[in-house]
């Protein structure tokens, strides 16, 4: 049956009504995804945003990180916020925190101050003979006592001295005309570098000076040249590190390793390092400085520094493969050390803490409802909880006892916030709460002995001379010198740890040469923490 012009003209409208209908449904999606996009971008944005304020904050505010109330109230937080934002578990406060009413400390007088300094006194003599009579009579006046009137430092500058050693030969008188006259000769002795004018303390100068002050050997050759007319080369006094390192600092190194093997709380960091000649790698790539040290345990500190070319956990893995299962180990986040099967990882709440402090949006520091903030300042009770303990000088047993009933509370609530927050992804928040989550098996280990630390900032101070020095020195030329510059390092420091002059220790260690054939016990009385090392060494003039 032939249709109608009608029901063409319906059909038709049909038609266009379905095909505007798939127009709509097709603008709906691309104005969906559109402003998904724009959402996309906005928050690439703030994320950027955030970078810049982060970067302008890093580079032209505080570098401090010291945990202290820049919040008002901030020990009063977990009674501020709304319930449903804190879980129940947290309880008052059980313990006096005093941060908040130090006193300014009172300056150091002069005989505290130059206490370890050599004294001389000087006496005035300012008056004439007429002001040493009487104004009223005019008698003579006599002396009745004296008093400091002002104190000066003086400066004595260094200076080097040329030393020949004179070896005297004997002859026998009677067999002087004989066909085989007799001849004695001295030794010289044996030099501290084979061939060389060098003495024991021209090298733990030059070390002290690379290695404490950060001066690289080529200062140090101007230095020499302009101050006392002498031409060190640069390549001399690197050589003179690597064989006195090789030769006289490698046994102590291996000792101190011997003695950390027996310690149960140690702590490690690694930083990158510049090595120009490694066998089969190029100039440019990146070597690493591990960092092996004692944890806070009471016993006398030990500082390890060791080259290697990566930074993969072997490394760590290998240097302590001495130590007992079940030893504490302070650490970053780095996956690294999960090579350490049988260590009990303690978590870095100085690493958490930064992270959350560095989310923070610019003008919300104060918002107790930003994520950030409540991170921050979970981890700023934990450290109150620390520092009073200290000031109160609790033993490692106290500690222990209060750690469970002040700080575990707080960490089971942190460890649930964490679980509840979630942010954008890119944004410093995210790259916070990630971090604090990926450290969720760690939160709890050191509140199962008083002698582990709740961060490890133990390893973070000790690992700074390197990079303090790196920015000077710049890298090591070969795989020698850096070895021998981790060997300095390590007995620098650990003297520096012990309370020594870290100078004087070195020139001690030169002057006793020890050597690969020596015992435990004769390296022992070579030891930082030797009585004898002690009072010969200690950091005094």
């Amino acid at each position: 049956m032939p249709r109608s012009a009608k029901d063409i003209q319906l059909t038709e409208l049909k038609d266009t009504i379905a095909k505007l209908n798939e127009l709509i449904t097709t603008q709906t999606k691309s104005m969906d995804s559109l402003q998904k996009t724009i959402e996309e971008l906005r928050q690439e944005l703030n994320n950027k945003q955030a970078e810049v304020d982060y970067l302008k904050a890093k580079l032209f505010g505080s570098s401090s990180e010291k945990c202290k109330s820049s919040f008002p109230g901030q020990m009063n937080l977990f009674e501020e916020l709304p319930d449903e934002r804190i879980p129940e578990i947290i309880e008052p406060e059980t313990i006096d925190v005093s941060a908040h009413k130090r006193e300014r400390k009172p300056k150091a007088s002069y005989e505290e101050m130059f206490d370890s300094l050599p004294r001389r006194e000087v006496m005035l003599d300012t008056l004439t003979d007429e002001d040493k009579h009487c104004p009223v009579c005019g008698t003579q006046m006599v002396p009745i006592g004296t008093e400091t009137a002002r104190t000066e430092l003086v400066f004595h500058p260094a200076y080097l001295e040329r030393v020949d050693y004179l070896a005297t030969t004997y002859e026998c008188p009677f067999c002087k005309a004989s066909p085989e006259p007799q001849f004695v000769k001295e030794e010289g002795g044996t030099p501290l570098v084979p061939h060389s004018y060098v003495s024991s303390g021209l090298a733990a100068h030059v070390m002290y000076g690379k290695f404490i002050n950060a001066l690289p050997y080529y200062r140090q050759e101007k230095d020499f040249e302009n101050r006392f007319g002498v031409k060190i080369g640069r390549g001399t006094m690197a050589h003179w590190t690597i064989y006195c390192a090789e030769n006289y600092f490698s046994p102590m190194t291996e000792y101190f390793h011997r003695l950390l093997s027996g310690r149960k709380f140690v702590a490690a960091d690694e930083t990158p390092i510049q090595v120009l000649k490694e066998a089969d790698r190029r100039p440019q790539s990146k070597s690493y400085v591990w960092l092996f040290r004692s944890g806070d345990d009471g016993l006398p500190p030990i500082i390890i520094y060791q080259y290697h070319p990566t930074r993969n956990g072997d490394a760590a893995a290998e240097f302590f493969q001495g130590n007992a299962p079940g030893t504490y180990i302070n650490a970053d986040g780095y996956a690294g050390y999960n090579k350490l099967k049988d260590f009990k990882r303690c978590c870095c709440y100085a690493h958490i803490r930064r992270y959350f402090l560095e989310a923070i949006p610019k003008g919300k520091e104060k918002d107790y409802t930003a994520p950030a903030v409540q991170g921050l300042l979970y981890c700023n009770k934990l450290f109150e909880y620390e520092r009073a303990y200290r000031e109160k000088g609790l033993s490692y047993k106290q500690i222990y006892n209060r750690r469970l009933k002040d700080q575990k509370p707080v960490v089971e609530a942190f460890a649930a916030w964490i679980e509840k927050q979630s942010a954008p992804n890119g944004s410093r928040l995210s790259r916070a709460l990630t971090y604090a989550g990926n450290q969720g098996p760690y939160l709890m280990t050191y509140l199962e002995d008083g002698r582990c630390s709740i961060s490890n900032n133990l390893s973070e101070n000790s690992i700074r001379p390197v990079t303090v020095g790196r920015r000077n020195w710049l890298f090591c030329d070969t795989t020698a010198g850096a070895d021998a510059s981790m060997m300095v390092y390590s007995l620098l420091e650990t003297a520096r740890a012990n309370g020594l002059n870290p100078q004087k220790y070195l020139e001690y260690l030169l002057e006793a040469r020890p050597d690969k054939n020596m015992s435990d016990e004769k390296l022992e009385n070579m030891a930082p923490w030797n009585p004898k090392v002690q009072e010969c060494c200690i950091n005094k003039a």
